[in-house]
C-alpha cells in the first residue's frame, strides 16, 4: 500500500465524483489487494462478492484533507457478467477512522476577542451617554437579537455538513450558490479588511490620549492616529504572516489580559471615587445618577439609528469563528457552541458594564475640581446636572460651554472608572489588538476561499497559499493595504458605519440561506442543530435589512446595488461549480408544484404551443434539424431532442449512460434550451415509439414529432424504410403533429464530425483549432480546415465541396435570414399547425425579415383568395401574399412523371405483365413491393404529389423555407416504398422544406 492503486473492471465507473480530480484508471488485476488493504471479497457476508460495506471514504469529495476519498464499485460492476475488480486503495494503509490532523484553535476566545473589543473601552460609554440607559439598552438588545438571530443561522447551516474555510462566504455559497455567495463574499472581505482598520484606529486614539496627557504629541493627533495606526498594522501583519499557531498563541495572551481589565472596571466602580475622578463625573453608585442617565439626549445630530451605527460593529464578531473555520478542529461542534456562548457572555459583559458606568458617571462634568459647591446649596439644585448637584459639583458650565469630562465627551471613561488605570488602557490595547488581529487573520482566508473556488477568475492570483497551513500570504497584503487606506482617515465614528451595512447584509443573507434551505426542504438539509426555525432566520434577514436601511439609506442602497452587481456578473459568467444550493432545490420544487398545477387545468386551443420530439440522433449530428425545432420553442415550449440506439441491451446501455450527460452539456454550452432523452432498442422504431408514449412530465409533453427526411430511402435495407415510415404511422396514431425537414444537402454531418476527432487525436493540432473543436460551432471554415488534404485520409475536392456545402446547409439556420419570403402551402386543414409554425417563425430575430406567403389551391377567381384573406385576418396572422392555385388538378409534364417512374421503378413487382401464379408468389415473396394495382388506385394522389412538386418549382424557388402540407397515407393501404416516393418526389430539388400535418385538432383560433 504504498502507493495508491486505481484498478476495476475495463468499464468507466459513473459513480466516480471527476470535480476537482481525475477518474480512476481502471486495470484487470488479482483479487488480493496490496498488503494492509481490503481485498475485492468482503467476508463478513459469508460468500464471496464485490459489494462493499458502507464507509465514510465512499462519500468524501475530491481533495478531502480530512481523508481519503474510495471508489465503490458501480451498479454496472455488480451486475453485469462477472470481471476480476479490486478497489482503489488509499496512500495510506486503509483505515476508516483516518483524518489529517487539523490545526487546533478555538472558536470562542477568537469571538469573545472581537465581540469585547474597542467598543466596549472606547465607546461604550458614549453611546449610553447619547442615548442614556433607556435607549442604550435597547441598542445592545437589538444588536444581541440581531446576532443571536444570525448566530443560530448558521449554527443550522454549519452543521449540515463539514465546513471548510470561508467564513461567511462559504456557509452562503454552499447554501445559495455561487450568485449570492460570490457578491457576498467580496463585500465580506472587503468588510474585514476595513474593520482592521477600525480596530487599528481604536488602538491608536488611545495611545494618542496617553501622548496628550504626558504632552508627547508627535505632531498633531489626527496624524499621530495615522503614524501609530500604520505602525501597528505593520507588526500585526507580521504576526499573521508568521502563521495560526503565532497568531493563536497571541490572541490567548490578549484575551487574558481583556479578561481582566473588565474585571478590574467592576472592581473600580466599588472603589470610592477620589476628588479628581468626582471632578471628572465618577461618584459611585449612586440611584440619582442612574435615574438621570434613564431618558435619551442625543447630542451633535446623532440619532438612535446613527448611534447604533457605530456600536454595532462591536457585534461583527459572531462570525470570527466561521472566517477560520478552516483551521479548527471540529467547526461543526465549534462553531454553533463557540458563536452562542460568545454572544451570551458579551451581551451580558456589555450590559453589566454599561449599566455600572450609567450609575457612577454622569454625562457631563468639567474636570475642574474647584467647582465644588458650598454645603448646604444642594437646595438649589436644578437642571440637567442635579445629580452632580447633590454630591457637591457645579457642572452648569458645560450647559453653555462644551466640556471635555463625562460619559458624553470623554472617551477614557473606563480608564478613570477602574481600579487601576493602566489595566484598562492595557486591556484596551488588548480588546483593539486581538480584534484588529482576528480581522487580519480572516479577511485574507475568506478573499482565499472565494479566490479558489475560481468564480472571478482576475483574482485566480489570490488564491495560491503558503506554507504547510496555506497561508494566504498575498491576501494578507491587499488586507494590509485596504486597512491602511482607512487607517488614513483616522476617525472611528466615519469608519465603523462604513462596515455596518456590509456586515448586516452579510448577516441578512446567512439567515436567508438557512431559511432557504429550510423552505426547500430538500433530503439534503439536515442540520444537526436543532434549535433554529425557518420564520425566525426570514425574520432576522428582514431585520437586518430593515437596521441597513434606517442606519443609511444611501448606503444601504449602495450595497446592494454592489451586491446586484456581483450577482448579475456572477450569473452571466456562469461558474462551473455544483454545490448543491439551496436554490437549485427550490427550482425543481417550483418546477414540480408547477407540472402538477398544470395538470389540473385542460389544454385550450389559446394556450397551445409547440413541444417537439425532435429525432435528431446526437444532437450536434443534424444542426440544422436542432436550429428550426429551437426557433420553435425557444422560451416558450419544450424540446426534446432524442437518440435511439438500436441493438442488444447490453450492448447499447452503456452508451446509453455516456452519452445521456454529454449531450446535455452540450446542449446547456451551445445555449440551446432543450433537453437530452436516449432509448436503447432492437429497433429504431420501437424505440421513438417508447419516446412518443413515455416522453414528458404532465402537460409538458411533446405534441409534435420532428424528424428529417431519409434521403437514401432508395438505397436503404427494406427493414430501414418499414421503420421509417412506421415511426410517421405511430406518430399520427399517437396524434402528434409531425414535421419532417428536408434540406438539398442532407441534415447529418456526424461524419464529419467523426473526421475532426480523427484529426484532433493523430495530428499535433494548434491551439486555436483545438479550442475552436471544443467550445464553438463548427462552421464552414473549420469544416474546410478538417477536410484539406492534411487529414490522414485523403479526399477528392468533389468531397470537400460536397461537405462544405454541407456544412453551410446544417449551419444556415443559426444565422440570420435575409430579406425573403416563407412560402406556405397550406393544402389541407389540419387544425392550423402548418400555418402557425411559421408564423412562430417570422416573431424570431433570425426570420424577422422574411414575409410569409400564402398558398392554397381553390378555383379561379377572388373568392378564395377573400375568404382566405378573411379567415388570416381572424386569426390575427401577418401576410405579404395569398396566392390561389387553380391549375393543380392538371396532370404533370412528361418529365415530371418520368423522374417519379424511375424512383419507383426498383421497387415495383409489375405484376400485371405476368401470369397470376407468378404474380401472387411474387407478392408473396415481396409484399413490401409496388404493386400495378396500388399504382392505378392511388393515380390521382401520386399525380398531386409530382404536380405540386411543379408548381413548387415554378412559385417558390426562391423562397427562403417552404412549408407544405404533408400527404398522408392510409395505413395497410399504400406500401412503404410509395410514400416515400411520394414525400421524395414533393420535396425534390427545392430550397430548405418542411412538410408538416397537424393531428387534426384546432390550435389556431378567433375567439378572445
Amino acid at each position: 500500500c504504498e502507493e495508491p492503486v486505481f484498478t476495476a473492471s475495463l468499464m468507466e465507473n459513473d459513480a466516480y465524483d471527476r470535480i476537482g480530480d481525475e477518474p480512476p484508471n481502471y486495470e484487470e488485476t488479482s483479487f488480493s489487494g496490496a498488503p494492509g488493504c481490503p481485498s475485492v471479497r468482503v467476508s463478513a457476508f459469508g460468500h464471496d462478492t464485490l459489494d462493499r460495506v458502507p464507509n465514510i471514504d465512499f462519500y468524501r469529495n475530491a481533495g478531502s484533507v480530512s481523508g481519503n476519498r474510495a471508489v465503490r464499485p458501480s451498479l454496472q460492476e455488480l451486475h453485469d457478467v462477472f470481471q476480476k475488480v479490486s478497489v482503489w486503495c488509499p496512500p495510506h494503509l486503509y483505515n476508516p477512522l483516518y483524518t489529517h490532523p487539523p490545526l487546533h484553535t478555538t472558536c470562542l476566545y477568537v469571538c469573545l476577542n472581537i465581540l469585547g473589543g474597542v467598543m466596549l473601552f472606547i465607546r461604550l460609554s458614549w453611546v449610553f451617554g447619547q442615548g442614556r440607559r433607556g435607549l442604550g439598552i435597547v441598542v445592545i438588545a437589538l444588536s444581541c437579537v440581531v446576532t443571536t438571530v444570525t448566530g443560530l443561522s448558521m449554527s443550522a447551516i454549519c452543521t449540515n455538513g463539514v465546513v471548510r474555510g470561508g467564513g461567511a462566504y462559504y456557509l452562503i455559497s454552499r447554501s445559495l450558490g455561487p450568485e449570492f455567495g460570490g457578491s457576498i463574499g467580496l463585500i465580506f472581505a472587503f468588510a474585514n479588511a476595513v474593520a482592521v482598520a477600525m480596530y487599528v484606529v481604536g488602538f491608536a486614539e488611545t495611545v494618542v490620549d496617553l501622548l496628550k496627557e504626558n504632552n508627547a504629541i508627535m505632531i498633531d493627533e489626527l496624524n499621530d492616529i495615522r503614524i501609530i495606526g500604520c505602525i501597528s498594522v505593520v507588526l500585526l501583519l507580521g504576526i499573521s504572516v508568521a502563521g495560526m499557531e503565532w497568531e493563536a498563541k497571541a490572541q490567548i495572551g490578549l484575551l487574558i489580559i481583556l479578561l481582566v481589565a473588565i474585571v478590574n472596571v467592576f472592581v473600580g466602580t466599588g472603589i470610592p471615587a477620589s476628588t479628581d475622578k468626582k471632578s471628572k463625573g465618577f461618584f459611585n453608585y449612586d440611584a440619582k445618577i442612574f435615574m438621570e442617565n434613564l431618558p435619551p439626549d442625543f447630542r451633535d445630530g446623532e440619532t438612535f439609528f446613527s448611534v447604533f451605527a457605530i456600536f454595532f460593529p462591536a457585534a461583527t464578531g459572531i462570525l470570527a469563528g466561521a472566517n477560520i473555520s478552516g483551521d479548527l478542529k471540529d467547526p461543526q461542534d465549534a462553531l454553533p457552541k463557540g458563536t452562542l456562548l460568545a454572544i451570551l457572555i458579551t451581551g451580558v459583559t456589555y450590559l453589566g458594564v454599561a449599566l455600572c458606568v450609567s450609575a457612577t458617571v454622569v454625562r457631563d462634568a468639567t474636570g475642574n475640581i474647584n467647582d465644588t459647591i458650598a454645603t448646604g446649596m444642594d437646595m438649589f439644585c436644578n437642571g440637567t446636572n442635579t445629580a452632580a448637584c447633590e454630591q457637591g459639583w457645579n457642572f452648569s458650565s458645560c450647559e453653555v460651554s462644551s466640556c471635555k469630562f463625562g460619559s458624553m465627551n470623554n472617551f477614557q471613561v473606563m480608564t478613570m472608572v477602574s481600579g487601576f488605570g493602566p489595566l484598562i488602557t492595557a486591556g484596551t490595547f488588548s480588546a483593539t489588538l486581538s480584534s484588529a488581529l482576528a480581522s487580519l487573520v480572516s479577511a485574507p482566508k475568506v478573499f482565499q476561499a472565494l479566490c479558489k473556488d475560481n468564480i472571478y477568475t482576475a483574482l485566480k492570483f489570490f488564491a495560491k497559499g503558503h506554507g504547510k497551513n496555506n497561508e494566504p500570504i498575498r491576501g494578507y497584503v491587499l488586507t494590509f493595504i485596504i486597512a491602511v487606506a482607512f487607517i488614513i482617515i483616522a476617525d472611528l465614528n466615519v469608519i465603523a458605519p462604513i462596515i455596518s451595512n456590509f456586515f448586516l447584509a452579510s448577516y441578512a443573507l446567512i439567515n436567508f440561506s438557512c431559511f432557504h434551505a429550510s423552505y426547500a426542504k430538500s433530503p439534503g438539509w439536515r442540520p444537526a442543530y436543532r434549535y433554529y426555525n425557518m420564520w425566525l432566520s426570514l425574520f432576522g434577514a428582514v431585520l437586518c435589512c430593515g437596521v441597513m436601511f434606517v442606519i443609511n439609506w444611501w448606503a444601504a442602497l449602495l450595497t446592494y446595488a454592489i451586491e446586484i452587481f456581483l450577482y448579475v456578473y456572477v450569473t452571466v459568467k456562469k461558474p462551473n461549480v455544483n454545490w448543491g444550493s439551496s436554490t437549485q432545490a427550490v427550482t425543481f420544487v417550483s418546477a414540480v408544484n408547477n407540472a402538477l398545477s398544470l395538470t389540473g387545468v385542460e389544454d385550450h386551443v389559446k394556450n397551445f404551443r409547440p413541444q417537439c420530439m425532435v429525432l435528431t440522433g446526437a444532437p450536434k449530428n443534424r444542426p440544422a434539424l436542432l436550429d428550426l425545432a429551437h426557433c420553435f420553442t425557444k422560451n416558450y415550449g419544450l424540446c426534446l431532442t432524442c437518440e435511439v440506439f438500436v441493438g442488444p441491451r447490453t450492448e447499447t446501455l452503456t452508451d446509453v449512460n455516456a452519452e445521456m450527460e454529454k449531450n446535455q452539456m452540450w446542449l446547456n454550452k451551445k445555449k440551446r434550451k432543450a433537453f437530452y432523452a436516449a432509448v436503447a432498442c432492437d429497433s429504431f422504431r420501437q424505440g421513438t415509439e417508447n419516446l412518443m408514449q413515455a416522453s414528458g412530465l404532465g402537460r409538458l409533453k411533446p405534441n409534435i414529432l420532428m424528424m428529417g427526411f431519409k434521403k437514401d430511402w432508395r438505397t436503404a435495407d427494406t427493414a430501414g424504410v418499414q421503420s421509417y415510415v412506421g415511426v410517421l404511422h405511430d406518430a399520427f396514431d399517437f396524434e402528434y403533429g409531425t414535421v419532417v425537414l428536408r434540406m438539398n444537402q442532407g441534415l447529418d454531418i456526424s461524419h464529419i464530425i467523426k473526421a475532426q476527432g480523427k484529426y484532433t487525436h493523430t495530428h499535433a493540432y494548434t491551439h486555436t483549432h483545438t479550442h475552436t473543436h471544443t467550445h464553438t460551432p463548427m462552421y464552414k471554415t473549420e469544416a474546410v480546415r478538417i477536410l484539406q488534404p492534411r487529414v490522414t485520409t485523403p479526399q477528392s475536392p468533389q468531397v470537400v465541396v460536397v461537405n462544405e456545402r454541407l456544412v453551410s446547409t446544417s449551419t444556415q439556420f443559426q444565422r440570420k435570414q435575409g430579406k425573403g419570403t416563407i412560402d406556405v402551402w397550406w393544402m389541407f386543414d389540419d387544425g392550423g399547425l402548418t400555418l402557425l409554425l411559421p408564423y412562430i417563425l417570422t416573431t424570431r430575430k433570425k426570420f424577422k425579415d422574411c414575409k410569409m406567403r400564402i398558398f392554397i389551391a381553390g378555383q379561379p377567381g377572388r373568392v378564395e383568395q377573400d375568404r382566405m384573406k378573411s379567415l388570416l385576418e381572424k386569426f390575427r396572422i401577418k401576410y405579404a401574399d395569398i396566392h390561389v392555385i387553380d391549375d393543380i388538378t392538371q396532370n404533370p409534364n412528361s418529365n415530371s412523371w418520368k423522374m417519379f417512374e424511375d424512383m419507383i421503378e426498383p421497387f415495383r413487382l409489375h405484376e400485371g405483365s405476368k401470369s397470376t401464379t407468378l404474380a401472387e408468389a411474387l407478392r408473396k415473396d415481396n409484399p413490401w413491393k409496388i404493386s400495378d394495382a396500388e399504382l392505378d388506385t392511388f393515380e390521382e394522389k401520386t399525380n398531386l404529389q409530382v404536380r405540386l412538386n411543379e408548381l413548387l418549382q415554378e412559385n417558390s424557388r426562391a423562397a427562403n423555407l417552404i412549408i407544405v402540407s404533408m400527404p398522408i397515407a392510409r395505413l395497410g393501404s399504400v406500401s412503404d416504398h410509395l410514400y416515400m416516393a411520394w414525400l421524395d418526389i414533393l420535396t425534390k430539388n427545392l430550397p430548405p422544406t418542411m412538410l408538416i400535418r397537424g393531428n387534426h385538432k384546432s390550435v389556431l383560433t378567433f375567439y378572445s
